[in-house]
């Protein structure tokens, strides 16, 4: 249905978002050292990219489904500019889930030296004919207002709007909205007149669901890729090929941040991440997505 529209001339950005409400807990022989960037964006985050913008594969088959992925990876590049593209931090104290919690370097187990991010977000492009000037901005971060994975398809505003501007002062962006979890399934955003006799128009929501649709529940992600070991069918696993595609886009980022003297920008726990990351996607005259 969208694969006509699935390109650089209808979508106009993509934002893929891994938030999660909860900390670091007692993970701090990990997870110190290693941050939200390693821990999600070069695996998790980058795998979600490469499903959401290769070509059709023939067959869904692993080798016909990791050559598109692969395809995509190869082609992503980072802005010069990881001052103005990238951002990094850590939650601070706050309220979270009702309840108050400590900041990152309060946790036990860390160091207040630590230049650790929680959250980290970034904007990356795709040299291909389908992508081309398509912005994909890529987000992960914890103790963030709740738990949610999903992939935001914003589409390009029509040339032309046969309404006034307070006509249409509530109207946002049409977007199609693939939520990976909790709540698994997909919302199509777009504009709507408001009834009466006024002309308003105002966004609203057409979603589907999984557990509205069907009464069989959905494996557990890692109870999947077990039974897919047991029964050796590989299409969800990586090769080296797409883990080392995966480490030459995020490394140069990842340098940039160490070579910066100044630790992460503190966030408030229970808030959508540090202002940087507003700054960030601002400037490319977006917002992000409240999920």
């Amino acid at each position: 249905m969208f694969e006509p529209v699935w390109n650089n001339h209808y979508v106009d950005h993509v934002q893929i978002t891994m938030a999660e409400d909860i900390g670091v807990g007692g993970r701090a022989s990990y997870y110190d050292g290693i941050g939200a960037a390693r821990d999600v964006i070069q695996n998790h985050l980058l795998q979600l990219l490469a499903l959401t913008a290769m070509d059709e594969p023939i067959s869904f088959d692993a080798t016909n489904l990791r050559r598109e992925k692969q395809k995509v990876l190869s082609a992503v590049v980072t802005p010069k500019r990881h001052d103005l593209h990238t951002a990094r931090g850590r939650y601070a104290g706050g309220w979270t889930g009702g309840r108050q919690v400590v900041g990152y370097v309060e946790e036990e187990g860390f160091k207040a030296t630590s230049t650790t991010e929680t959250y980290a977000a970034l904007r990356v492009d795709i040299d291909s004919r389908r992508w081309a000037g398509v912005p994909f901005y890529l987000r992960a971060g914890k103790r963030l207002p709740r738990r949610v994975t999903e992939i935001a398809l914003g589409f390009k505003k029509a040339p032309h709007l046969p309404f006034t501007a307070t006509d249409t002062h509530d109207l946002g962006r049409n977007a199609l909205v693939m939520r990976i979890q909790p709540d698994e399934g997909v919302t199509l955003r777009f504009g709507a007149k408001v009834p009466g006799t006024q002309m308003e128009i105002r966004d609203v929501n057409m979603d589907f669901g999984y557990g509205d649709s069907f009464t069989e529940s959905s494996p557990e992600a890692y109870e999947r890729l077990l039974l897919d070991v047991l029964l050796g069918d590989p299409p969800l696993f990586p090769q080296q090929e797409e883990v080392e595609l995966g480490w030459q886009i995020l490394d140069p980022v990842l340098d940039y941040w160490a070579s910066l003297k100044n630790p992460p920008e503190d966030y408030e726990s229970g808030t959508w991440g540090p202002a940087s990351a507003h700054e960030m996607i601002a400037r490319d005259g977006h917002a992000w997505r409240r999920p």
